[in-house]
């Protein structure tokens, strides 16, 4: 496959004395697209790694002797996986503070562990941007719209990872993401927050698997894998934090018939999903189509938010009557409102729709579908 270039730019990212920190899940690009980004760059540069016990010892102690003797001369300094360095934030905080005009570019797979590092530290001194798996959007630089519409098979199934995506055939696309699959738990996953039982985690999300469009009740989890249901909400947000699920809230405006308190959970990616059940079977051979399409719906929209600047919050509506719209986007103060139909008619009018639009009238409304979910996900046209 043709080099595919990422949405972001680095270079009209990057700041003097302003640390740019690359959030994503492993794997996903993030090495890559520094390393193209330092290929061309006019400046002075020195690549490092969280990983590097050297580096962690310097850049963790605080000395400002040290970190300055590291930093000498270079305009540029790139430190890839930092959430392994103690104290990275205090570290990157001395090097803007006391270096002129030096640009700092530092990349992690685990938000919370260097959200955590550099939060305060680095408050008014970073700029965060996160790195997805292969959007839509950016695959429209090598496939067009047919093109794309014809590979929507493989997407659902296997994903949109790099190493997915260059895989040559339907069994070392399943392998890859199966392995992909396996790094997140071993690595980002279960080192991190002191996780003592794999087997429990990995259980809930093979239930969470199979839950994709439901709003999920975390006694019920509990209850399936013996956990409190404390334990159960601190497992699924580290698994938010290490990009391997996303949470969606209910949506209510205080309608006394509406559900707010429950929440779906959807794959970051859904070669993930379907590698945490072992499961690649072709379309036709499946149940779960329709849960695959609006996980795909629901992140390909992240992403595209997240790369063109989109601030909006993202819901799902459900009442107590059984009506329910999958998504609800609110951007400057509208709401735009999405059933995902993978054999239905774009504009069949639901029951669902109706009592939503009766509540929220000024609301927009869209059903999508397998034909026409490129215009949701706007590639460019």
């Amino acid at each position: 496959m043709a080099i595919i270039n990422r949405t972001y730019n680095l270079e009209s990212l990057l700041k003097p004395n302003k640390v740019l920190i690359i959030y994503g899940p492993r794997r996903a690009g993030k090495t890559t697209l520094l390393k193209e980004y330092l290929r061309k760059t006019k400046w002075k540069y020195k690549l490092d790694s969280g990983d590097n016990i050297t580096t962690q010892q310097i850049l963790s102690s605080q000395n400002f002797d040290q970190i300055l003797n590291y930093a000498s001369k270079y305009e540029l300094i790139a430190i890839d996986e930092a959430q392994y360095i103690p104290n990275i934030g205090m570290g990157l905080k001395i090097l803007v503070d006391q270096v002129p005009n030096l640009r700092i570019i530092a990349t992690g797979s685990s938000s919370f562990e260097l959200a955590q590092k550099t939060g305060e530290p680095l408050t008014g001194r970073k700029r965060t941007i996160v790195l997805y798996p292969f959007s839509q959007q950016e695959l429209y630089a090598k496939y067009n719209k047919y093109d794309l519409k014809q590979k929507l098979e493989e997407f659902l199934v296997f994903g949109s990872y790099p190493e997915v995506l260059l895989a040559k055939n339907r069994a070392d696309k399943a392998g890859a993401a199966e392995e992909i699959a396996n790094s997140y738990l071993l690595k980002d996953v279960l080192t991190l927050e002191n996780i003592k039982n794999p087997k429990q985690l990995l259980d809930l999300l093979k239930l969470t698997a199979f839950q994709i469009g439901n709003d999920v009740s975390l006694n019920e989890l509990a209850t399936q894998i013996k956990l409190d249901i404390k334990t159960v909400g601190r497992y699924l947000d580290i698994l938010e934090k290490a990009f391997v699920l996303k949470r969606v809230d209910g949506f209510s405006r205080n309608l006394r018939k509406e559900i707010a308190k429950k929440s779906k959970y959807y794959f970051l990616d859904n070669g993930i999903r379907n590698g945490i059940i072992s499961q690649f079977n072709a379309l036709e051979n499946r149940n779960d189509v329709g849960q695959l399409f609006e996980n795909f719906m629901v992140m390909e929209k992240l992403k595209f938010n997240e790369y063109n600047s989109v601030f909006t919050s993202s819901y799902f509506w459900r009442t107590y009557d059984q009506k329910e719209i999958d998504y609800i986007e609110e951007r400057a103060g509208k709401l735009f409102a999405y059933e995902f139909k993978w054999n239905g008619e774009a504009d069949r009018a639901s029951r669902s729709q109706k009592d939503f639009l009766n509540a929220y009238p000024n609301a927009e409304f869209k059903t999508i579908n397998k034909e026409n979910y490129l215009d949701f996900i706007r590639p460019v046209p």
